[in-house]
């Protein structure tokens, strides 16, 4: 696993968290713990590995949220098992 691969998984996560932050159908407390979780990614003076788990624990906090609609828990859990396989 490469540098370079490490910061591709995470541009990925972030368009994927930007379709969360962009969807009306979202409750705004999801869409908020959504651009903190592109905020962490988006620290370049820490490796990808510390943002990609920055990011994972705030999520995690979010993912049991009663309101969240279904097809927003699956992208949350995908972008999770995305930045789970982020190593330094």
């Amino acid at each position: 696993m490469t540098a370079q691969d490490n910061e591709e998984k995470i541009k990925t996560a972030i368009m994927m968290l930007t379709r969360i932050v962009n969807d009306a159908s979202v409750p705004r407390n999801i869409r908020r713990v959504a651009t903190e979780a592109i905020n962490q990614l988006n620290v370049k003076n820490l490796s990808a590995g510390v943002r990609a788990a920055n990011a994972i624990h705030v999520l995690d906090e979010i993912s049991q949220d009663p309101n969240m609609p279904v097809h927003t828990r699956i992208a949350i859990w995908n972008i999770v098992s995305l930045l789970e396989n982020i190593r330094d």
